[in-house]
């Protein structure tokens, strides 16, 4: 069965970084992009990073980007979210996925597999 979990998220002073890990299991991570996401409370899911699967190509939502970085190792089956200079309004849960959607000021970015896999999110939480 394909699975991705995600960990890392917790409770930062604003100003503060975390790292996110999305580990797969049941299936070969190397074969698809990887979307992060982040769902605001009682907000709509939204797109923020997408690697592709040789992590050549990075795309960021413009709420992101120079904050946070993606990255992936494809041999550990694993991506990461290097999250940095983190604000309040970047309290979320966050979701890892074998999609992509993602606006910016650039237009739209869409990875829509055969197979959409989602992690049960990890919680992320800026506050003083």
């Amino acid at each position: 069965q394909e699975r991705l979990v995600e960990s890392g998220g917790g409770l930062v002073q604003p100003g503060g970084s975390l790292r996110l890990s999305c580990v797969a299991s049941g299936f070969s991570l190397e074969k698809y992009a990887v979307g992060w996401f982040r769902q605001f409370p009682g907000g709509e899911r939204e797109g923020i990073v997408c690697i592709t699967e040789d992590g050549e190509v990075k795309t960021y939502a413009d709420s992101v980007k120079d904050r946070f970085t993606i990255s992936r190792d494809n041999v550990h089956n694993t991506v990461h979210l290097q999250m940095a200079s983190l604000e309040p309004e970047d309290t979320a849960v966050y979701f890892c996925s074998t999609k992509c959607s993602i606006k910016n000021s650039l237009g739209s970015y869409e990875v829509t597999p055969h197979t959409i896999v989602w992690g049960q999110g990890t919680q992320v939480t800026a506050s003083s």
